[in-house]
């Protein structure tokens, strides 16, 4: 096989963070692995092999949002201080919009328990849209009946990893930074043939070639991160929609603890699909204090 290679110019403590508060904290730590696979028909006019990789790359968010919505399968993987902890989720997300929503699943610990505490925890409804983050059975003395609204536009990682799952139009725009870029060949993704892409997106990068609705929390991550590098495999079907996409982030705790690695995985299928998100009303949104132990 021929490889291509292109490049172009610029550049114990997670598992506790899990616990207390359902998914994760960007102060402690996060998740990653596979998110499984979808179906779908991969046919097309064009070739994406036939382009420049860098062009299909940072044109991948624009033809998500041809595609409209899409079914979606997430997981996040952390590594910290020889603990891994991985958080998966599943649903639906419209690119047109930016808006989507996700049931999000906490891992167990190794003695089988829950991470979110003794008691268990139900899976997380997570709604994602523009500069917030909505999470509902989120735990930590948040009433059943009761939202949390994040402002992931004052995260320092702009909900890259705090959610436990990657925004879907952040992971696609993330790849407007893309340089260093292997094409590695074709292969099959749930019986479609894709086009696989290896890289490093830069996330100041990135920030700045973002549509509005997503720059403000990028460049938060930009400014969070310990690596503006984010390694990356990406994998296109011959209509360039992006089908997988796994990112690869480093961060550091604080500032003497140890650097904790996150793998995010995001899978899309079932492109078309219509997605409908309704976001709580203002009464529905809890504004007590969130206990973080």
């Amino acid at each position: 096989m021929v490889v291509q290679q292109y490049r172009d110019g610029g550049g114990a403590r997670a598992v506790r963070a899990l616990a207390a508060a359902g998914v994760i904290a960007v102060t402690a730590g996060c998740l990653g692995g596979d998110g499984g696979g979808g179906a779908g028909d991969g046919s097309g006019q064009r070739s994406v092999a036939a382009d420049r990789p860098l062009d299909l790359l940072g044109q991948a968010a624009d033809v998500l949002v041809e595609a409209g919505g899409a079914e979606t399968r997430t997981s996040m993987e952390t590594a910290a201080g020889g603990t891994r902890v991985t958080i998966r989720g599943q649903g639906a997300y419209d690119f047109r919009k930016q808006m989507g929503r996700l049931r999000v699943v906490l891992p167990k610990d190794a003695a089988g328990k829950d991470t979110a505490g003794a008691g268990g925890h139900r899976p997380i409804t997570e709604l994602l849209a523009p500069g917030a983050l909505y999470m509902k059975n989120r735990g930590a003395g948040v009433p059943d009946d009761k939202w949390v609204r994040i402002d992931t536009t004052g995260l320092k990682d702009g909900n890259l990893v705090t959610g436990g799952v990657t925004d879907p139009m952040a992971a696609a725009e993330l790849l407007r930074g893309a340089a260093d870029v292997t094409y590695a060949g074709k292969t099959e993704l749930a019986g479609v043939t894709v086009h696989h892409y290896r890289g490093v997106a830069d996330l100041d990068r990135a920030a700045r070639a973002a549509s509005p609705q997503s720059r403000g929390a990028l460049s938060a991550a930009a400014k969070g991160f310990s690596k503006d590098a984010v390694p990356f495999d990406a994998y296109l079907d011959e209509d360039g929609r992006l089908r997988k996409v796994r990112h690869r982030f480093t961060f550091s705790s604080d500032a003497r603890g140890p650097e904790v690695s996150v793998v995010s995985t995001l899978l899309l299928y079932g492109f078309g699909l219509p997605v409908t998100v309704a976001l709580p009303d203002e009464d529905a949104i809890y504004t007590g204090e969130i206990r973080q132990g």
